[in-house]
């Protein structure tokens, strides 16, 4: 049967891939957001995952504003990266799995989630910004990815109690699947950022550490908040990291923060953490993780 293992929440910020791509790893102004995702690289070349599933939006390279889905699932058995206008970043095409990508449509369907699949549509930085950072891919990726788009751009957007059982909802489906594989959910976007109108620039860390605890220990505090709370509290784009609330589902009722880390350097606050499921026996045993500043 098939298993979540853990989960991954990471900003996608466009400039993170442009920067990798640079070589800027060492620069000192990119040297504290890479150095925090080497954890997460470590973590996942110890979990050998067969499986990523990544809840991303797509920023209107392959969906568009005419035709722009709430929820899509993407099986194909490849799936590329988009050039996104500077030409296509230099990744590797990695493998999808079409066998769990349309076990999941066919269980969110009779779930009542109305999902459109997609094929042949190339992924954007939503998902190539933190993955080439995350999963060693020259010469090929360790495993396939299993892309779903939720809308975080054009209103009306699902709600955040909705991306929370979305998550709830794959997790059942996910434990239903009969082959024998390891999944990691990855939630994507954030964290507090906006990027036009009078608030150009607006950030707030109070609110970002706010939402990196709660993510854990009350999502539900979380689902019960309007986009326009979002909004107010993380910036016009800030509201995407209810993406994050989908993957939080999808990771059961309690869980561990393993690895935080937490950049602001530039027009967004960059986050990226690691958690893991906690079952009965575990949970006196709980350690706090050292949070990287």
């Amino acid at each position: 049967m098939a298993r979540i293992i853990g989960g991954i929440g990471t900003s996608h910020v466009p400039t993170i891939g442009l920067a990798y791509d640079k070589g800027r790893q060492t620069d000192p102004a990119w040297k504290p957001l890479f150095d925090g995702y080497k954890p997460v690289a470590e973590w996942l070349a110890q979990k050998k995952p067969d499986v990523l599933l990544m809840f991303y939006n797509d920023h209107a390279n392959s969906f568009f504003f005419d035709c722009y889905p709430t929820f899509a699932l993407g099986v194909s058995p490849t799936h590329e990266f988009a050039d996104e206008g500077a030409g296509p970043r230099p990744l590797p095409s990695i493998a999808g799995h079409p066998g769990l990508a349309t076990h999941l449509v066919d269980s969110l369907v009779n779930e009542e989630f109305d999902l459109t699949v997609f094929q042949e549509r190339p992924l954007d930085h939503g998902i190539n910004s933190p993955l080439g950072l995350m999963w060693p891919h020259e010469g090929g990726w360790p495993g396939a990815l299993v892309p779903f788009e939720i809308n975080v751009l054009q209103y009306p957007l699902p709600t955040a109690r909705r991306c929370l059982k979305l998550g709830h909802a794959i997790r059942r489906a996910i434990e239903s699947y009969p082959e024998d594989l390891s999944v990691v959910v990855v939630g994507t976007g954030g964290l507090s950022h906006q990027v036009h109108g009078e608030r150009s620039g607006f950030n707030d860390e109070d609110w970002d550490m706010t939402f990196l605890d709660l993510i854990v220990n009350d999502p539900d505090k979380l689902a019960d908040m309007k986009h326009a709370d979002y909004v107010r509290r993380g910036g016009a784009e800030g509201v995407e990291v209810i993406m994050w609330l989908a993957m939080r589902g999808a990771l059961g009722d309690k869980i561990q923060e393993k690895h935080r880390n937490y950049y602001l350097a530039t027009s967004t606050a960059m986050g990226v953490t690691i958690y893991e499921t906690v079952d009965s026996t575990q949970e006196s045993a709980i350690a706090t993780p050292e949070h990287a500043a």
